[in-house]
């Protein structure tokens, strides 16, 4: 792969390269300002990262988890910079620190934009939903694997791509580079067995609906296809580091926010931090009376020696990296990769299964698919004719559609779509008061 095609700044769904932007806001800076301003993104301030509908206001959101992830991004971006000059001195004037620190960033800032209410435990709630419903009997192949596997990664290029800005093609119309860096599994949700295997192929990161315009990007980044009969191709260079951002991100930041909501204890966190500090890291810290403000400096140097980690596995790596042979989390290269997963496994342990966390996600289960029963029911009467329901067809449809939409033209795979799109852009605050609110339980 050709670092010139990789950090195209062609955007997705205009016909023509822009214009250079005026210095000093480069294309890909422009990116970011769009996402920060968008609809989509402003909605992650009201989603889960651990701790769903929590009242504290120190426990992270996926709009702060995702701040943080884009921080972390844009360090490992401009130390990946000076790697990618070190080993091919021929693109130094073009991959520059500042320019691939912002693509980082920026694709890490969108990274969860597609996820729905209450997590993970969202995407299994709709998949779950469809694995049992019939509305999507009529569909068959790629089309039924994207609801059945519902992914929130797939979800979020919709967003960036379709949903945002429509009926715009490309939606925000993003820099190829930074759509490329920000796709974490650059395949569809039905393909050859072997077009699994690797951490690119484990989950799919575009849907039917953005199949073509997956393509477009591909070809314009030079992405390598892999051997195989379906759409599936090697990741872009820079998305091994959006996964090492929200990897060293979720690992740090769940278990302090574990150790604020008093689901570990200040030795267990201290215990994870320690391999990472240096003696006189370590000293400085124990000086720090307050054991929140010294759980805090852990933290912060332990971010930055997992940063460091990271990018000496990109250096070591990046022959593989760049022809698609390597094909693994970078962070489980570094060379304190068990003392990195014990982060995780403490957080399984005591964060991930905390009661207040189970208790949210079993109600997610319940709302997001009574909503789809719902608005998936009303959208297929609307489409069908049918008389059943009529006037709560027509009511549920009014809360939904902003504009009069002529839903018997649409697919059976667009209306569908249609119902996921409106359900997993939800809050998870407006969906628990819709649901209430369309059963009776709760009034205006």
């Amino acid at each position: 792969m050709d670092w010139n095609k990789l950090l195209s700044t062609q955007r997705l769904g205009r016909p023509a390269k822009p214009e250079d932007a005026p210095p000093p806001r480069t294309e890909f800076t422009r990116d970011y300002d769009r996402i920060i301003f968008s609809s989509a993104f402003r909605r992650l301030q009201d989603k889960t990262q651990v701790f769903p509908l929590a009242k504290s206001d120190y426990v992270r959101t996926r709009l702060t988890h995702s701040l943080e992830v884009a921080s972390v991004g844009r360090s490992l971006g401009m130390l990946a910079a000076e790697v990618i000059a070190e080993k091919q001195p021929e693109f130094k004037s073009v991959a520059l620190p500042h320019d691939v620190g912002t693509v980082v960033a920026t694709a890490c800032l969108a990274h969860d934009i597609g996820n729905p209410p209450f997590g993970h435990a969202g995407e299994s709630a709709i998949q779950e939903w469809f694995e049992s419903s019939s509305a999507i009997g009529l569909l068959g192949g790629a089309e039924r694997m994207d609801l059945l596997k519902f992914e929130g990664n797939a979800q979020g290029f919709r967003t960036l791509c379709t949903l945002q800005q429509a009926p715009q093609r490309g939606g925000m119309q993003l820099t190829s580079a930074v759509l490329g860096t920000f796709t974490k599994y650059p395949r569809a949700s039905e393909v050859d067995e072997a077009q699994k295997g690797g951490i690119s192929g484990k989950k799919f990161g575009f849907m039917q609906s953005e199949a073509g315009l997956f393509q477009e990007l591909a070809h314009e980044l030079g992405l390598k296809q892999k051997s195989g009969t379906a759409a599936a191709w090697h990741r872009h260079p820079l998305a091994f580091l959006v996964e090492a951002a929200d990897d060293i991100c979720y690992h740090v930041m769940d278990i302090e926010d574990g150790y604020k909501a008093n689901c570990i204890s200040f030795d267990e966190i201290a215990e994870l931090h320690r391999p990472w500090l240096t003696e006189q890291r370590w000293a400085r810290g124990e000086e720090i009376e307050d054991r929140g403000r010294r759980v805090e400096y852990f933290r912060a140097i332990t971010v930055d020696a997992m940063v460091r980690a990271a990018v000496r596995a990109f250096a070591d790596n990046y022959d593989g990296i760049m022809n698609g042979s390597f094909d693994e989390e970078l962070t489980a290269k570094v060379e304190l990769a068990q003392e990195l997963t014990a982060f995780k496994t403490l957080a399984r342990a005591k964060v991930y299964s905390a009661r207040p966390v189970v208790e949210i996600e079993a109600c997610g289960f319940e709302v997001i698919g009574g909503l789809l029963e719902a608005f998936v029911g009303a959208i297929n009467a609307k489409a069908t004719k049918s008389e059943t329901g009529k006037v709560r067809t027509r009511t549920l449809l009014s809360l939904m559609l902003k504009t009069k939409a002529d839903l018997e033209q649409l697919s059976a795979y667009e209306r569908v779509l249609l119902a996921t799109d409106f359900v997993s852009g939800m809050t998870d605050s407006f969906a628990v008061d819709l649901y209430q609110r369309i059963r009776g339980i709760s009034l205006p």
